[in-house]
């Protein structure tokens, strides 16, 4: 009979140890990416219903849906880029464009906007682009550690 004595915990004698380990290192450095993207769908979210928390969705509903549709596309990109932060780098410039369109569409969309809709747009728009920024700095510095 062998004596097979086993030290709790310790697995770097298994043979998928070095596997493991370069696994956890990926995931950990595209953690921050993901908790950037987070910041997105809360923005996106914010952006969608802005014209009922500002209370401009009955006097301007042309900005109103403009802020639902974008509002709701920012949130379902920045959902779809949380979820695999190490393909996202395409999407990030699509979010980056949808918070530039944030930013001009009370003067596109409609005429004389107010300054609440446009600090709530301004804002909005610039964080979105700011994450969007963040997102793909950090990706690719990133990849461009990787190789």
């Amino acid at each position: 009979m062998a004596d097979v004595s086993h030290r709790h915990g310790d697995i770097s004698g298994h043979p998928d140890a070095p596997e493991m380990r370069d696994r956890y290192a990926r995931m950990l450095q595209t953690r921050g990416v993901a908790a950037v993207e987070e910041l997105v769908i809360l923005a996106g979210v914010y952006a969608a219903i802005s014209a009922w928390t500002v209370h401009f969705a009955a006097a301007r509903p042309e900005l109103a849906i403009s802020n639902l549709v974008v509002g709701i596309g920012i949130a379902v990109l920045g959902l779809c880029m949380s979820m695999v932060p190490e393909r996202s780098q395409d999407l990030n410039f699509v979010v980056l464009l949808l918070g530039a369109w944030l930013i001009v569409s009370p003067w596109v969309v409609t005429r004389g906007p107010d300054t609440g809709m446009i600090l709530s747009n301004v804002i909005t728009g610039a964080c979105v682009c700011l994450f969007a920024l963040t997102a793909g700095g950090l990706l690719m510095s990133k990849n461009k550690g990787r190789t």
